[in-house]
């Protein structure tokens, strides 16, 4: 008897598969958008491909990478809002009449990285959430969010300069070696949904703007 795997792929299917190769490829030139701002950082900051919340099946709506220089370390995720006009009021994202939970997962991301990055170097290593659209659309601010920078990739690299220097060019080339380095996140803390609530006044701990550090 054939399997579900084995039936034959019905049109629907179809425009589902191309839908996601779709999505991906819009994605990830978002997050090349963004990441092209980074060039205007200078040679003292680091970009860091990191392997964010994936059991999360929303996260491939979403680009990120860490970046990591004199201002701190910070957990960039990118969203394509393409031309819809985007609505902000505090922790709230409307787009297109949803409202998708971006800076919620903006900070958790932040959250998981300065624990990982943490544990691996031995004193806390704060970690800014930092949520950056691309796109055409218009974005309208009515109050802003607690603990996540927003910003329009355009504008990426000079929200990253504005914090000024707060940790050294050493301790940046540190952190960007062991950020890059896939054994730091392997048998990363584990986070269950069940601890979102717990945890999140920690993660707004975490996630708040990073103070000069002796590490």
């Amino acid at each position: 008897m054939p399997t579900v795997q084995d039936r034959p792929a019905t049109p629907i299917d179809w425009f589902r598969r191309h839908r996601a190769r779709r999505d991906v490829r819009r994605t990830e030139a978002a997050g090349n958008r963004a990441a092209d701002r980074l060039d205007e950082l200078g040679p003292g900051w680091h970009v860091v491909d990191w392997p964010r919340t994936d059991d999360d099946p929303a996260v491939g709506e979403q680009a990120g990478f860490l970046v990591i220089g004199p201002g701190g370390v910070f957990a960039v995720t990118v969203v394509d809002h393409g031309r819809s006009t985007v609505l902000i009021a505090g922790d709230v994202v409307q787009i297109n009449g949803r409202r998708p939970p971006h800076i919620t997962r903006a900070r958790r991301d932040a959250g998981a990285a300065a624990r990982v990055l943490s544990r691996a170097v031995g004193v806390d290593v704060p970690v800014v959430a930092v949520l950056a659209f691309v796109g055409t659309g218009r974005i309208s601010m009515h109050g802003l969010p607690r603990d996540c920078l927003l910003t329009s990739y355009r504008e990426l690299d000079r929200l990253l300069l504005a914090g000024g220097d707060r940790i050294s060019p050493r301790t940046a080339e540190k952190l960007a070696h062991v950020a890059g380095d896939p054994a730091t996140w392997i048998n990363r803390p584990y986070r269950s949904s069940d601890d979102d609530h717990h945890r999140d006044r920690q993660d707004r701990a975490a996630t708040s703007a990073p103070e000069p550090s002796p590490y």
